[in-house]
């Protein structure tokens, strides 16, 4: 079973392509250092759509080991 993935992937799913966009000459580390500075920027309240996909995520993991 594929492994869950954590708030802070579901968060780079979604935001690396507006950070490729808004620094369209940024190269793969320099987007995933932007990217972390993002997610630090984020308060819990933006991070929590994120945390609950990773939950969800979590079961679903879960679930796939169990079977």
């Amino acid at each position: 079973p594929k492994r869950p993935l954590s708030a802070y992937m579901f968060f780079s799913q979604d935001w690396r392509e507006r950070i490729k966009t808004e620094n369209p000459d940024a190269g793969f580390g320099e987007v995933g250092k932007l990217l972390g500075a993002k997610w630090k920027e984020l308060d819990e309240e933006e991070k929590k759509p994120y945390v609950e996909m990773a939950a969800k995520d979590k079961v679903r993991a879960e679930e796939e080991k169990a079977s």
